[in-house]
């Protein structure tokens, strides 16, 4: 069995739980949700989905740099959304930010979200 090791980055906010900001298990990189807190001050980052979907995907791309890889290593993602309405105007930023990369994808609505944020987004990534 591979090592599993916590990762741990100032690019992204601090856990604010008994959880890791992602572990990786050879070269599998499992981020934890990620929620649209800005890393430095910890608050939410916008009132909106467009706003916040790229708070949470500037968290991820942190956290797939500290362990030494980018957005196109990304091999699935989750994305939960609190309202389903918001799919389009999610998958607009989300779009941008993978560009022609395009992970697997699982995208679902939940019946509320951590600090009753518009999104959440969690990956795994492959890194040689």
């Amino acid at each position: 069995m591979a090592e599993l090791r916590a990762l741990a980055t100032d690019a992204a906010p601090a856990a604010i739980g008994p959880y890791s900001q992602a572990i990786m298990a050879g070269p599998l990189v499992f981020t934890a949700g990620q929620i649209p807190l800005d890393p430095v001050t910890m608050q939410l980052v916008g009132d909106d989905i467009v706003a916040q979907t790229e708070q949470v995907l500037r968290n991820l791309r942190g956290i797939l740099e500290a362990a030494g890889g980018t957005l196109a290593n990304v091999v699935k993602t989750t994305v939960f959304l609190a309202d389903m309405d918001e799919f389009t105007a999610m998958n607009e930023v989300y779009a941008r930010h993978f560009g022609d990369h395009r992970p697997a994808r699982s995208t679902v609505q939940a019946a509320r979200l951590p600090k009753d944020v518009r999104v959440e987004i969690d990956a795994i990534a492959h890194i040689a």
